[in-house]
Parts: C-alpha cells; sequence; structure tokens
C-alpha cells in the first residue's frame, strides 16, 4: 500500500515536472497559435463550410472563442493554488489574444453583419445584450492597452487595481452570451456558471483567531 506521503511526493514531482516544461514554452508562441483558428474560420466560411449563415457562425465562434480564452485566464491564479501548475507567464499572451477574438467578434458584427452605422447605433443603445455585450468590450480595452512592462512600471500599484476591471468584463461577456442565444439553452449557461465559480474559488476565507 502507498503511503500518503509517497503519494504527496510523487504529485509535488509530477507538478514539478509539468512546470518545467512549461517554463520552456515561449509564451510568444501563443500568438503564433492564436493566429490560426480566425483564420481556419474565415476560409471555412469562404468555403461555405460554416452554414447557412456563414457571417454568423463565424461570429458567433469568434465570440465563444474569446470568452473561451479569458476563462482560461480567468482559471490560472485557481489552477496555481489548487495544484501548483504555474501558468502565469502565459497570463499576459492569453488576456491580450481573448481581447483579439473578441474584437474580431465585433469586427464581424460590424463590418459583415450590420454594417449601417445607425443601426448599429440603434442596436447597441436598444438590445440589452448586444449594450452588455459592448460594455464588456469597452471594459477591456484599457487592460489590452496596459497589458506591458511599461504600463506596469508606470502605473504601480495602479496597474493591478485597473486589472480588476477583468472580472465584470468576463461576468458580462458570460451574460452577454446567456442573453445571446435563445431560450434557456444549457452552454452558456455553463459557461457563465464556471465563470462564476472560479471568480468564487479567488476568495480567500478570512482568518478568524480567538482570544486565549
Amino acid at each position: 500500500m502507498i503511503s500518503p506521503a509517497t503519494l504527496t511526493q510523487t504529485k509535488q514531482a509530477l507538478v514539478q515536472s509539468v512546470n518545467d516544461v512549461l517554463r520552456r514554452i515561449p509564451a510568444w508562441s501563443l500568438y503564433i497559435i492564436a493566429v490560426l483558428p480566425p483564420v481556419s474560420m474565415f476560409f471555412a466560411a469562404l468555403g461555405g463550410n460554416l452554414g447557412v449563415d456563414p457571417v454568423k457562425a463565424l461570429e458567433h465562434e469568434m465570440g465563444e472563442l474569446g470568452l473561451q480564452v479569458l476563462i482560461v485566464v480567468l482559471a490560472i491564479s485557481p489552477l496555481r493554488r489548487f495544484t501548483g501548475i504555474s501558468l502565469i507567464k502565459f497570463r499576459r499572451a492569453l488576456g491580450l489574444i481573448g481581447f483579439f477574438y473578441i474584437f474580431l467578434h465585433l469586427l464581424v458584427w460590424l463590418v459583415l453583419d450590420v454594417q449601417i452605422v445607425s443601426q448599429i447605433i440603434k442596436d447597441i443603445l436598444k438590445r440589452p445584450y448586444i449594450t452588455i455585450g459592448m460594455a464588456a468590450f469597452v471594459l477591456m480595452i484599457p487592460l489590452a492597452i496596459t497589458s506591458n512592462n511599461r504600463s506596469l512600471r508606470k502605473l504601480g500599484s495602479k496597474w493591478r487595481v485597473l486589472h480588476k476591471l477583468t472580472y465584470p468584463a468576463i461576468i458580462l461577456g458570460g451574460v452577454h452570451f446567456v442573453w445571446l442565444v435563445k431560450g434557456w439553452q444549457i452552454e452558456p449557461l455553463i459557461y457563465l456558471a464556471v465563470i462564476l465559480g472560479l471568480l468564487a474559488m479567488r476568495i480567500k476565507p478570512k482568518k478568524h483567531f480567538t482570544k486565549s
């Protein structure tokens, strides 16, 4: 029978091995990989492989992919906290990639879907799910702009405060997805539940001290 101490040592060795492999992977390589999905989707749309409404399909796929990447970003801290596996070095790259996908999602809607400026403004003001989606995107803009070492040095402690906008932005993104689909579909609800669950995992319980 394997002792608890042996299991702990095995787990620590496994985590160390995973982290050693991750350290060898350059963060910039993610940017190269990130280009592949939108290019693949674009050519699939041109080839008629995205269904009867390729523009809507492309718009949906890019938005969902962006949300998935941002959920991964949100999971990085809890993953390290509970398993010891660290993806911290990839967090900035993944955040920018998520923003890039959401930007493409918005661009498809603006340029290929609606196209008419007056209708775009009308939709933003009168369709709640679009209003929420735009609010999420606006919150992400300062995060993307300041995701660099220069901004970190310049803003100092304010940088961390600013980047807490990630939390309301991703919640709004999840609500946007739930509201976007017709009816109560399970997939968007799962995304929102995962987002809220990951945020709850970041809350550290307060320690209560009793007087002896």
